[in-house]
């Protein structure tokens, strides 16, 4: 968004860099792997919903924090560069859709080096007395421009 669509939306702007902020500290967990920074993004109810790439959707604060610990567990290194970022709030709802272009060690990545990969994502935050919490993040893999999937998260 250029600083002129910003300065156009008024309050809108200042609400929109909150919710990117929370968008960020979701990214900062995960590459952290730290299970009680991640627990302290989501939203424990109404059911939170997380869907990784490739994988069945995860419904529940409970069973998603059991997810992420397993996650954190087998994951030595992640880092993630985010392109393509659009934010939309509208009342107590808000999207931030992104590109997470991945930076990866552990299962599946060559030995003593890093995978790669890229997945688009849209995470979804609801406004609450303790700020804007994840409900849900849905992340599904990119195609390569030569046909082959990229992995990602």
């Amino acid at each position: 968004m250029t600083q002129e669509q910003s300065a156009g939306r008024g309050q809108g702007a200042g609400v929109e860099s909150v919710v990117l902020n929370a968008n960020t500290a979701f990214y900062n967990a995960f590459e952290a792997g730290d299970l009680d920074l991640m627990a302290a993004v989501w939203l424990p109810e109404p059911d939170p919903v997380c869907i990784h790439p490739g994988n069945a959707a995860i419904y529940g604060y409970s069973e998603m924090m059991r997810a992420w610990a397993m996650i954190f567990a087998n994951t030595p290194y992640i880092q993630f560069f985010l392109t393509d970022v659009q934010v939309r709030v509208d009342e107590d709802v808000a999207y931030v859709t992104c590109t997470e272009n991945v930076l990866s060690s552990g299962e599946g990545a060559p030995e003593e080096g890093f995978a790669g990969g890229k997945a688009l994502a849209t995470n979804v935050f609801r406004k609450t007395t303790s700020g804007w919490r994840l409900w849900i993040h849905h992340a599904s893999p990119v195609l390569s421009s030569g046909g082959r999937l990229e992995e990602a998260e």
